[in-house]
């Protein structure tokens, strides 16, 4: 069933609300009595006047609520919204595993969750993320559903597990685009974040509205791309990057990646298909053709990742076993320089060729 409460549902308005459908079928309202036949099973084949001699009591009412909410019985309901005052407050990190990989938990200045009902807010230092989010107490591990309506992943989702111990809550994701985990923990490989998180306080946060969904822009048909030039090919330039590269640096749109941050990140080259993950999350998947006639070479990116076919066009240079990228965002004309400016919406990036381990 689809879930339909109110963006802060309260147990005690809800029990309010079957009181008033019970009464109102005892005043013989018979709108009370279609919303019984319509959500109270042992009520499907009544009528009206049938349903208002039935003698339905306090139970039934909680019954026809709940499943009228999306639930099968009124125990679910009422889980489900114990759990969602449960999790309201503020929440500060405590540990962090990303892809198999430890992250430095972000100090309460740097990052905290706030929730206020099926609402929440991120404040960190990667940017504002505000979204709505829904769960199911139900399932063994009980799950959660997460919208991104404002911030940098706006209009993606991710899928997780959680747990609630008093004021411990530990959450297991998928960031976007990966899969929903099966248990609490984080491989190299999967995509999936591991937080542990303290409450700081549980009263509701002020300000937490889950953000405004912006209404879609007019579609515009994506640049025709000749994806003929991107067939598998081998060139010296192409040998030299093939295999795994860790970054030295990224700047994006004017904003640097903290050094700390820039090992959970590699770029692997196989013939001429490149993909750049960070943090267990793909976020380049493109074929290349390079044009070596010029300095730097000129470099384009035809996405073969989630999305459309998109051109990205960029410039490069190699040295030794260094290579540098400046990419403009995609159908953007190519950059002239290697630089990015706030506003400029170019990638800077800097890899060097990961050393075999001993």
């Amino acid at each position: 069933m689809k879930k339909s409460l109110s963006a802060r549902p309260n147990l005690e308005h809800l029990r309010s609300q079957a009181k008033q459908l019970l009464a109102s079928l005892r005043d013989g309202n018979d709108a009370a009595a279609r919303t019984f036949i319509e959500h109270l099973p042992s009520a499907k084949k009544m009528t009206p006047a049938r349903v208002h001699a039935a003698n339905l009591r306090l139970a039934d009412a909680q019954s026809a609520i709940a499943r009228k909410s999306g639930f099968a019985a009124w125990p679910g309901l009422a889980r489900h919204v114990e759990h969602l005052r449960a999790l309201e407050g503020e929440w500060h990190f405590m540990s962090l595993i990303v892809d198999g990989s430890d992250v430095p938990a972000p100090p309460p200045h740097a990052a905290k969750l706030l929730i206020d009902g099926d609402r929440f807010r991120m404040e960190s230092s990667d940017g504002v993320f505000e979204g709505v989010f829904t769960i199911d107490v139900e399932a063994e591990p009980a799950r959660i559903d997460i919208e991104f309506v404002e911030g940098p992943d706006a209009g993606e989702w991710s899928y997780g597990i959680f747990k609630l111990d008093g004021d411990i809550l530990v959450l297991c994701i998928g960031v976007v685009g990966a899969e929903r985990p099966s248990r609490f923990a984080s491989t190299s490989g999967t995509g999936h974040a591991l937080e542990r998180l303290k409450r700081a306080s549980s009263a509701r946060p002020a300000n937490v509205t889950g953000g405004t969904r912006r209404a879609a822009a007019p579609r515009t048909a994506p640049e025709p791309v000749d994806e003929t030039p991107f067939a598998p090919h081998t060139t010296p330039l192409l040998e030299k990057l093939q295999g795994e590269w860790v970054p030295t640096m990224l700047v994006n749109d004017g904003k640097a990646l903290a050094d700390n941050l820039l090992r959970y990140g590699s770029r692997t080259m196989t013939g001429n298909e490149t993909k750049v993950v960070f943090g267990g999350q793909v976020m380049v998947h493109a074929r290349i053709r390079i044009d070596e006639t010029q300095t730097p070479h000129a470099v384009d990116y035809l996405n073969i990742g989630r999305g459309p076919r998109t051109l990205t066009r960029g410039i490069m240079e190699v040295a030794n076993d260094t290579v540098r990228f400046c990419m403009a965002p995609a159908g953007a004309p190519r950059p002239a320089g290697f630089g990015s400016s706030a506003g400029s919406g170019y990638l800077l990036s800097a890899w060097k060729r990961k050393q075999e381990e001993m």
